[in-house]
């Protein structure tokens, strides 16, 4: 049975925030939407998983960090559609359900910049992997859990590929969403045996004031502000 980032196992592991920098997965030669930012021992993962690739095969991340406000927002809206969806469900029964695709805010992974939605594209655009990103359970039938049986043989053998290099890296996926990846986050310490996470929620840069020098900009965001309490839950 896939254990949920709601389930009391995940939540109760404490976050200690290691104190490493946030930087743009740009200063690591990996392909982004827009301007992503990770811890750097993630950034650092995903760029010798990249390097497994075969040629011509590379990979794309469409989000890394995410604000805190970004992460209730999201869950929030989940929540308003599953209660639409499942009239008269109790408040503890909505919680479960949404956590399957948007992590709850006190252990959101994005929110430490711990985690990645990735995918692989090549040189004719975004390989198949059976849905889109953020496809829910609803909207895909549950084809966007990473083991769905109703997805094409191309689909699968990508998302085995894709699962082939990042967790030779280290990474960790969570089950109902092929794309998410995360390293450092409490459901990491939860897959690996550990009795903490590394990384607590961090504060995003302040872009208007980034340079977009690669070396500029891994400077500028290493000194993160960790927020307060990140010992506890993220």
């Amino acid at each position: 049975m896939t254990v949920l980032l709601s389930d009391e196992r995940i939540t109760r592991i404490p976050a200690i925030d290691s104190g490493e920098p946030l930087v743009e997965l740009y200063t690591r030669g990996i392909s982004t939407q827009g301007r992503q930012f990770v811890r750097e021992g993630l950034a650092d993962r995903l760029a010798v998983a990249d390097s497994f690739l075969p040629t011509g095969v590379r990979l794309h991340v469409v989000e890394g960090l995410r604000s805190t406000e970004s992460q209730r927002e999201i869950y929030d809206r989940y929540k308003a559609e599953l209660l639409n969806l499942n009239p008269g469900i109790s408040d503890a029964e909505v919680h479960i359900l949404a956590s399957r695709f948007v992590s709850p805010v006190e252990v959101a992974p994005h929110v430490a910049g711990a985690a990645v939605d990735v995918t692989l594209i090549g040189e004719h655009g975004p390989f198949d992997l059976g849905t889109p990103i953020d496809a829910t359970p609803e909207q895909s039938n549950g084809a966007c859990f990473f083991a769905a049986a109703n997805i094409s043989r191309e689909a699968r053998t990508n998302r085995a590929l894709l699962a082939d290099v990042l967790s030779s890296c280290g990474l960790v996926n969570y089950p109902t969403e092929w794309w998410h990846w995360s390293f450092g986050d409490r459901y990491w310490a939860f897959a690996e045996g550990r009795e903490q996470a590394l990384y607590g929620p961090a504060e995003a840069p302040v872009l208007s004031s980034i340079s977009t020098s690669p070396t500029d900009t891994a400077v500028a965001v290493s000194h993160y502000s960790t927020v307060e309490g990140a010992a506890g839950h993220r």
